[in-house]
């Protein structure tokens, strides 16, 4: 099972099992949201709008699902998640930066998330680098004590208000920021975009320019094969969780007896700095079962980043 494949506990858990809008039921189904790769974009910072420290960001993503089958069957699931983003020192080659759980955060919600608060760097250019690694390996020693758990859990999966992987790398929650990162997107006319389930990257292609900000969009192919092996991977977690364990090949060949296409189509609008503030990726599947049925999927993610505490310069 590849690494994206797994979900925190608490209530800003990682995407699980890569893919887009696979999220169905939890009580039959795992959830998949695809993660986000990209490398960091060298578009340079407005002056007017340039990171200080201080500065703080509520991001928000949002996402409703919904499937109708051929027969019938229809299903549907929404949700949201928040984290925070604080600007904690500016340095030549990028940003440190500090990503915490809302301020609304309950003492139990802490508790169930020992990955935050998250200090990293965030280079200009290049991968993020976590900085409070041994901070964050002490409060998970303290997670799996207070839960009666050995280190023989880690890496299975569970279900209690949710499923989730028990996570015992401290380095995962690099994994879990790319789905809220809006500041590595290469934000320019004819810019690429890739996304973990496009059969290709797409290109960015400016809608709309005011003062108040642009538009861009960029519309991909979806690639079956990546939505055969999140399904795959979403088959083997369930099997875990109902202890009926699948194999991941096996799971696979069944997979890809499905018949797929769909689109992924993302909108991204800029603020009056040319900083992205919001991210629309709606995603359209159809797929054709071997019993014939059809099955039809939309999935609609809505990503925000919103200034709430500005720094002093």
């Amino acid at each position: 099972m590849s690494a994206r494949a797994s979900r925190l506990a608490g209530p800003i858990a990682s995407a699980a099992v890569a893919g887009h809008f696979l999220r169905m039921n939890l009580t039959t189904k795992i959830a998949a949201l695809g993660v986000l790769m990209l490398p960091l974009g060298s578009q340079a910072e407005n002056l007017s709008s340039a990171p200080k420290v201080g500065d703080e960001y509520e991001i928000t993503r949002s996402y409703e699902t919904s499937e109708q089958g051929s027969d019938g069957s229809t299903s549907s699931s929404s949700g949201h998640e928040t984290i925070v983003e604080r600007v904690i020192g500016v340095r030549e080659a990028g940003l440190e930066l500090e990503y915490d759980l809302p301020r609304g955060a309950t003492k139990e919600d802490r508790a169930r998330s020992w990955q935050f608060p998250a200090r990293v760097f965030r280079r200009w250019a290049g991968p993020m680098e976590l900085l409070n690694r041994t901070e964050l390996q002490t409060r998970l020693d303290g997670w799996l004590k207070s839960a009666g758990w050995s280190r023989e859990v880690c890496g299975r999966w569970i279900f209690t208000w949710n499923a989730f992987r028990i996570e015992c790398n401290p380095l995962s929650v690099l994994e879990t920021l790319e789905v809220y990162d809006l500041r590595s997107i290469d934000l320019r006319e004819g810019g690429k975009y890739s996304d973990s389930i496009a059969l290709q990257p797409g290109v960015l292609t400016r809608t709309a320019d005011g003062r108040s900000g642009a538009t861009y969009i960029a519309g991909m192919e979806l690639d079956p094969t990546a939505v055969h092996r999140a399904r795959a991977e979403s088959d083997v977690v369930v099997g875990e969780i109902m202890k009926s364990p699948v194999a991941f090949d096996a799971a696979l060949r069944e997979r890809e007896k499905e018949a797929i296409k769909g689109t992924v189509l993302v909108t991204i609008d800029t603020d009056a700095g040319g900083q992205a503030w919001r991210r629309t990726k709606v995603t359209t599947m159809e797929t054709r079962k071997p019993d014939g049925v059809i099955e039809t999927s939309k999935g609609r993610e809505v990503l925000t980043r919103k200034l709430v505490g500005k720094g002093s310069s």
